[in-house]
C-alpha cells in the first residue's frame, strides 16, 4: 500500500484516537462509527487518519504507559459486532455494566466492563464453530512471542491486587518455570478470556485495516520510545532493562532541565540495557516493531531523539536534574529494521522505512543526522511557530523540503481556537504579521498555512476542523486527571461539512 511519503502524493489526515468516536457506549469502537470515519476520509480525499497508541491503558487512560505494549486495548471492544457474529448474546450485552453516558470515556466504568465482557466471551467459546476456534489456535500460535505473556501477566496483576509485578511473590516476580506452569492450570480460564479479548480485537481491527486499505486511507499509528515499568515487557524481561535485583528502577527516564522546567521531566520507566541488546541481536526491538507494522501503515516513533541519546536519571531520584547523557545505538537498530522491513516488504514504495521521527525540542545535529540518515521525516507544530524568531524552524516559511509531518497541533496541545483565545494581543498580531492576514478562524487559517507548505503530509486534530476550545482538550502534560476521555458528541455524519472543507482544501494544495 502506498504511503504519503513513499510516492509522489502529498497528502493530508486528521489525527483521532477511536476512543474519542462516537456511540451509545461508554468508550468508541472500532465498529460502525470507525467504518463510518473511514467512508468519510475516502469520500472527500483525505489519505490518512492518524491514531494514538492501540495498547490497552494505565489507570489514568493514558495510551502511552501502557501494561503490554504488543496488545490492543480491550475498550475498543465493538460489542455490536460480537452480538451479530454470535460470539455473544444480546443477553450478554444487556448485562455488561453500563452507566448510561455517552459523553465521555468511563475510565471507572471501563476495567469492571472489560471483565465482564471477558467472562462473557469466554462462556460463550464453547459454543463457537469449529472453524471459529481452529483460527483462534493458530493465531495464538503466530502470536507467541507476546500472546501468552501479556494473558499471565493480566490474570497475575489481577490476583495480586494491581500491585507492580516486582511486588509479586518473588517465584513469579522473577518468573520461575514451576509457577508459571501451575498459573497455565489452575487458571486456565481467566487465560483464555484475556487471549479472546485479544482474538476479537484483532479481527476487528483487520475488518477494519482491510477497509482502509480498500478505500486508500493509510492509518498511522504511535509508538511509545519507552515502556511502562510495570509492565509485561519488563516483567518477561527484566534484564534489557536498568533494573535492580529487587526488580526497581536502576536508572530511569525523562528530559534534562530547560526553559520549561527547571527541574526537568521525570518520566519513571527504566532506561534500557542497550548493551544487551547488542548482544540479542535487537531481536525485542525489531519484534515490537514487527509487531506494530503489522498492524499499520506507518509509525510515528516518540522521542526519536532518544535513538541517539538519552537523558539517564538514578532511579531512586525525584527530579530529572541529576541525570546525564547517554548514547543510544539507534543507527544500528534502524539498520537491522530496514533489512527486517525489506525482507517482509514493508519498506515504502521509495525504499524508506515506514517511520515518522517525533523531532520535537531541542534537538542537536547527531539527531538531525540520524534522522537524515534514514530519510525519515520530522514533525513540524504550528502552535510552535509565533514567538517572535524569524529562524523559528516551526514558522511555515521556513518548512523546506517535503519530508516533514506538519500539525496544527498534536493530543498534547491545546486545541487551535483554544491556543487563540489563550493569546494576548502582540502574540496574535505576530501570527497575523506571519500568516499574512487578520485571523478570523484560526484553527482552518492554520491549516491552511500547513496545507500550503512543501511537507508530505499535513495533519490536524479533528478539533481543530470542528474549531472547538480547550474544554475539548485530549490532554494536558504534567496533569494526573481530566485527560484522555473526550468523545465526539455528534454522529460521524454530521462530520460531513468539516470534511468537505478539509478535502476543497486538499486538492487547492493537490493534497486530495
Amino acid at each position: 500500500m502506498s504511503s504519503p511519503s513513499g510516492s509522489n502524493r502529498r497528502r493530508c489526515g486528521v489525527l483521532l484516537h477511536p476512543t474519542a468516536l462516537p456511540g451509545p457506549g461508554p468508550c468508541g469502537t472500532l465498529g460502525e462509527a470507525a467504518h463510518a470515519w473511514l467512508e468519510l476520509l475516502a469520500r472527500h480525499g483525505v489519505g490518512v487518519w492518524q491514531l494514538l497508541p492501540l495498547a490497552p491503558t494505565d489507570s489514568t487512560g493514558s495510551p502511552y504507559s501502557s501494561p503490554s505494549g504488543s496488545a490492543l486495548n480491550p475498550w475498543l471492544l465493538d460489542v455490536d459486532r460480537l452480538v451479530a457474529e454470535g460470539a455473544l448474546t444480546e443477553a450478554d450485552r444487556q448485562a455488561l455494566p453500563d452507566h448510561g453516558s455517552s459523553e465521555r470515556v468511563d475510565l471507572a466504568l471501563m476495567p469492571g466492563r472489560t471483565a465482564a465482557l471477558a467472562a462473557a466471551l469466554a462462556r460463550r467459546w464453547p459454543q463457537q464453530p469449529p472453524a471459529q476456534q481452529a483460527a483462534f489456535r493458530s493465531w495464538t500460535l503466530q502470536q507467541s512471542h507476546w500472546l501468552a505473556d501479556h494473558c499471565r501477566f493480566m490474570v497475575l496483576r489481577e490476583m495480586h491486587g494491581n500491585r507492580p509485578w516486582w511486588l509479586w511473590p518473588a517465584p513469579l516476580a522473577r518468573r520461575d518455570r514451576a509457577p508459571l506452569r501451575r498459573l497455565d492450570r489452575e487458571q486456565a480460564g481467566p487465560l483464555l478470556e484475556q487471549a479472546l479479548l485479544q482474538w476479537h480485537l484483532q479481527c476487528q481491527w483487520e475488518a477494519l485495516r482491510h477497509r482502509a486499505q480498500q478505500l486508500d486511507v493509510d492509518l498511522v499509528g504511535d509508538l511509545p520510545f519507552y515502556v511502562a515499568h510495570d509492565s509485561a515487557d519488563v516483567w518477561c524481561h527484566p534484564g534489557l532493562f536498568s533494573l535492580g535485583g529487587d526488580g526497581g528502577l536502576e536508572q530511569q527516564s525523562g528530559v534534562p532541565p530547560d526553559y520549561f522546567s527547571a527541574t526537568g521531566q521525570l518520566w519513571g520507566t527504566p532506561v534500557y540495557r542497550w548493551w544487551r541488546h547488542w548482544l540479542s541481536g535487537f531481536g525485542w526491538w525489531l519484534a515490537r516493531l514487527g509487531r506494530q507494522f503489522a498492524l499499520f501503515d506507518r509509525l510515528r516513533l516518540d522521542h526519536f531523539r532518544a535513538l541517539e541519546s538519552f537523558w539517564s536519571v538514578p532511579g531512586a531520584d525525584t527530579t530529572a536534574t541529576n541525570g546525564r547523557w547517554r548514547r543510544s545505538p539507534g543507527g544500528v537498530l534502524l539498520g537491522l529494521l530496514w533489512l527486517r522491513c525489506a525482507q517482509k516488504g514493508r519498506l515504502q514504495k521509495d525504499g524508506r522505512l515506514p517511520l515518522i521521527a517525533e523531532d520535537l525540542g531541542v534537538i542537536t545535529p547527531p539527531v538531525e543526522a540520524l534522522r537524515d540518515r534514514f530519510s525519515l521525516p520530522g514533525m513540524k507544530i504550528l502552535q510552535f511557530a509565533f514567538n517572535g524568531d524569524e529562524d523559528n524552524p516551526y514558522l511555515p516559511a521556513n518548512i523546506h523540503g517535503r519530508r516533514w509531518v506538519v500539525y496544527t497541533g498534536t493530543h498534547d496541545n491545546a486545541t487551535t481556537t483554544g491556543w487563540w483565545q489563550a493569546m494576548d494581543g502582540d502574540e496574535r498580531w505576530r501570527v497575523e504579521q506571519a500568516l499574512g492576514e487578520p485571523i478570523t478562524a484560526p484553527a482552518w487559517q492554520l491549516l491552511e498555512a500547513a496545507m500550503a507548505t512543501e511537507a508530505d503530509l499535513a495533519i490536524a486534530p479533528v478539533q481543530d476542523l470542528l474549531e472547538l476550545d480547550d474544554r475539548s482538550r485530549f490532554n494536558t502534560p504534567g496533569t494526573g486527571s481530566g485527560n484522555w476521555t473526550w468523545r465526539l458528541q455528534s454522529p460521524i455524519a454530521s462530520l460531513e461539512g468539516p470534511l468537505k472543507g478539509l478535502g476543497e482544501m486538499a486538492r487547492r494544495h493537490r493534497r486530495a
